[in-house]
């Protein structure tokens, strides 16, 4: 599964911006779709999932002011996320795992840089 991610850029705290993750086969046969962030020098760490069958579940960090929805038709996730915070600057990867093989793929970063 190749998974192209994009929509990171520079915004301003409080704004919002909206990630992009397509996939290179159907979105309906991945298990679980997630994104992840990474800010140098540390872990990289969960924001939130979607499965399948369209369960969403967000960290702590990010609960109340994002959302992660799908558009099967696109095989595309996305990740809405408002009320942006300086805290928020990370590289965002988009993640992929198939149950049937055991295999988790990983996207390119996307940069969302969060500064007045």
């Amino acid at each position: 599964v190749q998974l192209q991610a994009c929509g990171g850029g520079l915004v301003q705290p409080g704004g919002s911006l909206r990630l992009s993750c397509t996939a290179s086969r159907s979105i309906l046969s991945i298990n679980v779709m997630a994104w992840y962030r990474q800010v140098p020098g540390k872990q990289r760490e969960l924001v939130g999932t979607i499965t399948s069958g369209g369960t969403t579940n967000y960290a702590d960090s990010v609960k109340g002011r994002s959302a992660i929805s799908s558009d099967n038709a696109k095989n595309t996730v996305y990740l809405q996320m408002n009320s942006l915070k300086p805290s928020d600057t990370a590289v965002y990867y988009c993640y992929a795992y198939l149950r049937s093989t055991g295999q988790a793929y990983w996207g390119q970063g996307t940069l969302v840089t969060v500064s007045s």
